[in-house]
């Protein structure tokens, strides 16, 4: 496989980007990134790339802007050096809730994402949680968007939680949070959200049943914290018991952190599709490792083989 199969990565998640080499016995390919005092980037391979079949694994996470850069350089150095193949390894897809014109004159910026990644030379996409799968359709070339419901599943299963609700704080995420209870044999509910009027602070109604029950919030991301903590209140004040958290991209933005100790959740549980900060670690945060799911899906897609298995609903 070593022979054939190149694996970069960018500065976003050198970590994970690690864990995935390992997990496929092979050595990150040597890569030179730099940044000019003007703050310009400046990409090298340092490895021979011709013919190969080149993966470039980078989330487009803060500073999101320079992360974007350094992986359309990423992947023009390797289209001008002759990969036979170029894959644009995203765990975390930056932009993806600007799916849509909600607004007059505002643009639709995950599809600006789109025509610059395939425009730039990539000729697939492997990708994590998309916050809109209709995301997909913004590409004209494979878009393979990988689930880590699968992952989350395994770790709560080994809780052995009695008695669990899991609970989608928004409509939006109701077919996730159904897919979690359906594997979990647990009962569902969602969080009504709703402002009165500008600048009025949210009015949160849980819509099943919670009372003495263990509740688990599920969503794709958490940004600020603000929304999930304000969830895992009106949980408590409906008589919710312990409270969990489950996400899979850790945004963490300014001071995320801090909103989510306000929900005093009793285990808070996400990804490691973008990198956290050790210190902002706490005793009830637990990270889930994705390396796995993401070297499986190389392997299969380096080998022509079916991920179809890969891709839960």
């Amino acid at each position: 496989m070593s022979n054939t199969l190149k694996i970069f990565s960018g500065s976003s998640n050198p970590s994970l980007a690690q864990e995935i080499a390992e997990y496929l016995g092979i050595s990150l390919a040597k890569i030179e990134l730099k940044r000019f005092m003007d703050g310009e980037t400046s990409v090298k391979l340092k490895e021979n790339v011709r013919g190969q079949d080149v993966f470039i694994i980078q989330s487009t996470c803060n500073p999101t802007n320079d992360h974007i850069i350094e992986l359309l350089l990423m992947i023009d150095a390797a289209f001008r050096a002759s990969a036979s193949r170029i894959t644009a390894v995203i765990p975390y897809f930056g932009y993806a809730r600007q799916d849509r014109k909600v607004e007059p004159r505002v643009p639709i910026s995950a599809k600006v994402m789109a025509n610059i990644i395939q425009a730039t030379g990539a000729d697939r996409v492997l990708t994590m949680d998309l916050h809109a799968d209709q995301i997909q359709g913004f590409f004209d070339i494979p878009v393979d968007n990988l689930n880590a419901s699968p992952i989350l599943i395994d770790y709560m299963k080994n809780l052995r939680i009695k008695d669990l609700v899991v609970v989608s704080p928004d409509s939006g995420g109701a077919e996730r949070a159904r897919f979690l209870a359906k594997n979990l044999n647990a009962g569902l509910a969602i969080m009504d959200k709703r402002r009165p009027e500008a600048n009025v602070a949210e009015v949160m109604n849980v819509i099943g049943e919670v009372a003495e029950k263990n509740c688990v919030l599920v969503d794709d991301m958490v940004d600020t914290g603000g929304s999930i903590s304000k969830a895992a209140v009106a949980l408590r004040e409906a008589g919710g018991l312990d409270i969990y958290c489950c996400f899979t991209h850790p945004v963490l933005s300014n001071n995320a952190p801090g909103k989510l100790d306000s929900g005093n959740f009793k285990e808070i549980i996400f990804t490691n599709t973008i990198p956290v900060e050790k210190n902002r670690i706490k005793d009830n945060i637990s990270v889930l490792s994705i390396a796995p799911l993401f070297g499986e899906a190389i392997r299969r897609i380096h080998n022509g083989e079916s991920v179809s298995s890969l891709f839960v609903k």
